[in-house]
C-alpha cells in the first residue's frame, strides 16, 4: 500500500478539487434546474444542460465591452479556484475567506468597467450583499476556531475530536441563512440571477457573453462546491461516520436552498442587509457567547 505524506495529500486534494469540482458543480446546477422545473409543473432541461450551455458559450465569438472586463472576470475565476484549493488543502479559514472576497470584488469591478446602467446597479447590489453575508461568514470561522482547539486551519478543524454542529447549532443555522445569498437564490438574488426573472436584465452579468460568461459560470460551480465544503466543516471530526453525515447534510442543504428559491419572491436589498445582520447577532454572536461561557466553566471546573 502506498502511503502519502502531508505534501502529497495536499497535491492530491488540489488536483481532485480542480478536476472534480466543476463536474460536481455543473451536476448540482443541472439538478437545480430540473427540480425547479418540476416544482413549477414543467419537464425541465436535461441534467447535463449546464455543461452544454458552457460549451456553447465557449464556441461563441468573443464580444466584450472592453478588454478589462474579460481580464477581471478571468481573475474572478482564478481566485475562486485558488480559494477552493486553499480550503481543501487545509489552510487557515481566514485566508480562504479573504481570497473568496477578492474573487467577488473582481466580479464587481468587471461589472463597473462595462459602463452599463444595469450592470452597475447589479454591482452596487453585489457590494451590499457582501456587506450582508460577510459578518456571518466570519462568525462561522470564529465559532469553528473556538471548538477546534483554537485553530483556524481547515485541517485542524476536520481532525479535531469535537463535532462543530453539536456546539454551534445557532451559527450553523445562521450560515445556512446567508448561504441563500451566496448561492444567488430567491429571496436574495438581488445582483444577478441564474433564472430568467431578473428585473435588471441580468444584473452585474448583463454585458458578459461568450467565453467570458462561461468563465463566470464555471467560477460559480467551483464556488458552490467550496461553500458546501464549509457546511461540511460543521460535521467533520476525523471519523467516517460524521464525514458521511456531513456529506448527506450538504446535499440536503443544497436542495433546501433550491426549495427556498422556488417558494420565495425577491426581497429588497434593505431586507437582505437587515435580516442577515439580525441573524448574525442573534444566532451567531449568542452561540459564540454560549460556547465561550461553557469553555470557561469547564476550565474552572477542571474539565480540561
Amino acid at each position: 500500500m502506498i502511503k502519502l505524506d502531508g505534501f502529497s495529500l495536499n497535491i492530491v486534494a488540489m488536483a481532485a478539487y480542480l478536476v472534480l469540482a466543476p463536474f460536481v458543480g455543473g451536476l448540482l446546477a443541472g439538478l437545480d434546474r430540473k427540480i425547479s422545473a418540476r416544482m413549477q409543473g414543467r419537464v425541465g432541461p436535461p441534467v447535463l444542460q449546464p455543461f452544454y450551455d458552457v460549451l456553447k458559450l465557449l464556441e461563441k465569438e468573443k464580444v466584450t465591452v472592453n478588454d478589462a472586463q474579460g481580464f477581471y472576470t478571468a481573475c474572478c475565476l482564478i481566485f475562486m479556484i485558488v480559494t477552493g484549493c486553499l480550503f481543501f488543502v487545509g489552510v487557515s479559514l481566514l485566508l480562504v475567506i479573504f481570497t473568496l472576497t477578492v474573487a467577488s470584488l473582481f466580479l464587481v469591478v468587471a461589472a463597473f468597467s462595462s459602463n452599463s446602467p444595469y450592470a452597475q446597479v447589479g454591482a452596487e447590489r453585489e457590494l451590499l450583499q457582501m456587506m450582508a453575508y460577510e459578518p456571518m461568514v466570519l462568525i462561522a470561522a470564529i465559532g469553528l476556531y473556538m471548538v477546534s482547539g483554537n485553530s483556524f486551519n481547515v485541517g485542524d478543524i476536520m481532525g479535531h475530536g469535537r463535532v462543530g454542529i453539536i456546539y454551534l447549532p445557532g451559527i450553523f443555522l445562521g450560515f445556512l441563512f446567508i448561504l441563500t445569498i451566496k448561492l444567488r437564490k430567491s429571496p436574495f438574488d438581488l445582483s444577478t440571477s441564474h433564472h430568467a426573472h431578473q428585473e435588471l436584465v441580468k444584473g452585474l452579468t448583463t454585458e458578459l457573453s461568450g467565453g467570458t460568461l462561461a468563465m463566470l459560470e464555471i467560477a460559480h460551480w467551483y464556488e458552490n462546491v467550496m461553500l458546501l465544503g464549509f457546511v461540511f466543516l460543521f460535521f467533520a471530526n476525523g471519523t467516517v461516520l460524521w464525514a458521511a453525515i456531513g456529506v448527506a447534510v450538504c446535499v440536503v442543504a443544497y436542495f433546501v436552498e433550491v426549495f427556498i428559491d422556488n417558494v420565495n419572491a425577491r426581497m429588497k436589498w434593505q431586507f437582505a442587509l437587515n435580516s442577515s445582520w439580525i441573524v448574525a447577532l442573534t444566532f451567531g454572536v449568542a452561540n459564540m457567547l454560549v460556547v465561550y461561557i461553557a469553555d470557561i466553566s469547564n476550565w474552572m471546573g477542571g474539565g480540561y
